[in-house]
């Protein structure tokens, strides 16, 4: 009888053990999962427009909240599986002007402070856009990765991913391990680099390479507007269409060709390109590869449409018979750092003769932001009359605050940047007011306002190069010459801090030295 109740007894301590060591195991897998930290403020900053951004543009997400952003931080997805992940704080802004020091320090402060509760770390996943300026500061990211560093620690694997549009001081690349930006622009493939970000820094996690061997970086004295540098046509389409030659092999992780931001004056507003790898010829001869390429096609680089003053642009699109015919009001364009309030062109618009009546050519302009126009729009409702102040509240360098009169077609609230938008109706004009600013890029932007850009003859868009939506609805497009804190006429903008000779400022320079660089490993910096 003994035996019989031994033997069961003896059955379930050795299935308890199986499943305690089955556990034990598992939690030991839980373990090795990496301890990766999320954090990253983005915004492109013109120090040339008088605007200032303030932390509420940031729109900060803290926490568990920053996985919405990223489609592949899905539960079911293998990235979120492969580590355990500690989001901070995520920051990013529509492009502005220079962000103010509070700001900055704010969203720097609740960085590091969720940093220092939540450590330790294996990895960092820097997401930033690499053009931020702050007031007092002429390497905002620069600063930003140093204080980050002196949390984390020099040993902890940083994956900074970037915006072509970027800037890359050789503080940023030093104390970045991989680094990685888009190899588009229009940026269509913003969220696969982001990705290649983090898997690259996944997999030498998991393979336990770590960082790196050689890091070569090479300023390339070259600043161009991102309208000239498309990767939709030539030169900029086989220029980037080099780069998996030299990922691809053997010893390399990833290489990437920075434009740089042409509407900052720092010193380290200017093209440049890095390799990263464990195979110190490879890295460094696709470095020079690339940035020597760079160099031979400087001359080859055009606006990525036609550009003429707004008076020329004017006449085309009225002559042009099919719809819609857009003209980019790029001067103010607030998705380069524009004030985005600029009341010039409208003002201009608003003067033709032809749009005086409601019979005149259609045309939406989008957009000006007036608060006071907001304010009276939602008083009197759809059908109303409205006459009330718009624009040139931040900008006014090149005309004052518009009074616009006219009846509302529309009213939207709670869009996240504009807030409450607006539709004036002036002659043949459809006005888009808003009460902060925002950029028309979706053709939902319009339709949701009872506006229809394909049946309008004329859109007007405070854009530079048209994003996929507008770029597959144009009939026709220009690129309006028109003022603001973007202006495309580089030499018009007064540089006293880049770093000379720059192309095309300094035309006849003479060729600079493009050897790679190679920096030393974070946890290697005196």
């Amino acid at each position: 009888m003994m035996k019989k109740i031994f033997i069961p007894i003896l059955l379930l301590t050795i299935l308890l053990a199986i499943g305690c060591k089955s556990k034990a195991e598992d939690k030991d897998v839980e373990k090795k999962l990496p301890r990766i930290a999320i954090a990253g403020i983005g915004i492109e900053s013109s120090t040339f427009s008088p605007a200032q951004t303030h932390e509420e543009a940031f729109h900060a997400r803290i926490g568990d909240s920053i996985f919405g952003r990223y489609p592949f931080f899905a539960e079911d997805v293998d990235i979120r599986k492969r580590a355990e992940w500690i989001p901070t704080l995520l920051g990013k802004s529509l492009p502005g002007g220079i962000t103010t020091r509070e700001a900055y320090e704010s969203m720097v402060g609740k960085t590091l402070k969720m940093l220092k509760e939540n450590g330790p770390y294996d990895g960092l996943f820097f997401d930033i856009h690499g053009a931020m300026s702050v007031v007092g500061l002429e390497d905002a990211e620069g600063d930003l990765i140093k204080r980050i560093r002196e949390v984390i620690g020099t040993e902890v694997l940083v994956s900074t991913s970037m915006d072509l549009h970027g800037n890359v001081s050789e503080t940023l690349a030093e104390h970045s391990d991989l680094i990685t930006c888009y190899r588009m622009a229009p940026h269509e493939d913003a969220l696969e680099s982001k990705a290649r970000a983090i898997t690259n820094m996944l997999d030498r996690l998991e393979n336990g390479k770590g960082k790196p061997k050689y890091k070569a970086w090479i300023p390339v004295p070259i600043l161009l507007p991102g309208e000239k540098t498309s990767t939709r046509i030539e030169p900029g389409k086989s220029l980037y269409a080099k780069i998996p030659g030299i990922t691809e092999q053997e010893g390399v992780i990833d290489a990437a060709i920075w434009i740089g931001y042409a509407w900052a004056d720092e010193a380290r507003n200017h093209a440049v390109v890095m390799v990263t790898g464990d195979d110190k010829e490879k890295v460094s001869q696709g470095a020079e590869k690339l940035a020597n390429a760079f160099w031979d096609v400087r001359n080859q680089f055009e606006f990525v449409a036609p550009v003429a003053s707004l008076e020329e642009s004017l006449r085309l699109a009225l002559d042009h018979k099919e719809k819609p015919y857009i003209i980019s009001d790029m001067g103010d364009n607030p998705t380069a750092g524009g004030a985005g309030d600029v009341t010039w062109t409208l003002q201009q618009l608003l003067a033709q003769s032809k749009f005086k009546s409601e019979n005149g050519p259609s045309l939406i302009y989008a957009s000006i932001p007036g608060p006071e126009l907001i304010k009276e729009a939602l008083k009197v409702g759809v059908g109303g009359k409205v006459s009330a102040i718009a624009g040139a509240q931040v900008d006014d360098r090149f005309a004052p605050p518009l009074k616009l009169e006219g009846t509302v077609t529309a009213i939207k609230e709670g869009d996240r940047d504009a807030e409450v938008e607006v539709v004036v109706k002036v002659g043949s004009i459809n006005v888009i007011a808003t009460k902060k600013r925002k950029p028309y890029h979706q053709e939902a932007d319009f339709t949701e306002l009872n506006l229809n850009p394909r049946e309008t003859d004329i859109v007007v868009v405070k854009i530079g190069y048209l994003v996929p939506e507008l770029y597959d609805m144009r009939k026709g497009w220009i690129m309006a010459l028109t003022p603001g804190g973007v202006d495309q006429d580089l030499e018009r903008l007064g540089y006293k801090n880049i770093k000379r000779p720059m192309f095309p400022l300094d035309k006849d320079m003479k060729a600079p030295n493009l050897s790679a660089r190679l920096l030393p490993a974070s946890d290697k910096l005196k």
